[in-house]
């Protein structure tokens, strides 16, 4: 078992000078770029107490997260979940922050970490208010370490590549799963009705009516 920074260290090869000089302190005009195509990013955080660490999934149109012009900050609106506001909670009490941006068909990816604080002013909230439904609060993250990461994991996985996708079919609906998992009785919503029923919600955010 490893349990010493040398033990690890004498596994590896150090990393290479470009690894090392490719972290940023904001985003430069590329990172920008990337921002503003990504639908989808996935954020971490801490909570307290030696409490676990969480990540969340978040998306929206390409450009849902704001970058300012200077690089040094982001704002990722809070969209509808399901209100266990884990993400919320955790930055509350320690405002360490860690996202990863994907463009879907790039298989590059964009981190950055920072420090967050939760704005629910209308100066922030009202910046959302064309784009999807204006949030109740905004997270602004203040960028300390940017940097671009190599494609070889979405190489490996072959993500984007249509002919890995699994048919849906492979898992039982999100319904059963959880019904079995929390000991509830008989399913009452089909998977085809539970995402109709997302797609109403995602509709009313926009606006859109059918």
């Amino acid at each position: 078992m490893i349990s010493s920074l040398a033990q690890l260290r004498a596994l590896y090869a150090a990393p290479g000078e470009r690894a090392v000089r490719k972290q940023l302190d904001r985003l430069d005009v590329h990172d920008r770029r990337f921002v503003a195509l990504a639908p989808f990013c996935v954020v971490a955080s801490a909570g307290t107490d030696g409490a676990l660490l969480d990540v969340s999934p978040r998306g929206g149109t390409p450009g849902f997260v704001k970058a300012s012009e200077d690089g040094a900050t982001l704002w990722l609106p809070d969209s509808g979940g399901n209100n266990r506001l884990d993400t919320l909670e955790n930055l509350l009490v320690d405002p360490r922050i860690s996202l990863i941006f994907m463009i879907p068909g790039v298989d590059e990816t964009l981190r950055v970490n920072g420090t967050a604080l939760l704005r629910d002013e209308p100066t922030f909230t009202h910046r959302f208010a064309q784009e999807r439904q204006q949030p109740k609060l905004v997270i602004e993250v203040a960028v300390r370490e940017a940097y671009l990461h190599c494609a070889k994991a979405f190489m490996r996985s072959q993500l984007w590549q249509a002919d890995t996708a699994v048919s849906r079919n492979a898992l039982p609906s999100m319904n059963q799963m959880i019904h079995d998992q929390i000991g509830a009785g008989p399913v009452t919503e089909s998977a085809a009705e539970t995402m109709a029923r997302y797609r109403l919600q995602i509709e009313g955010e926009q606006g859109i009516r059918p």
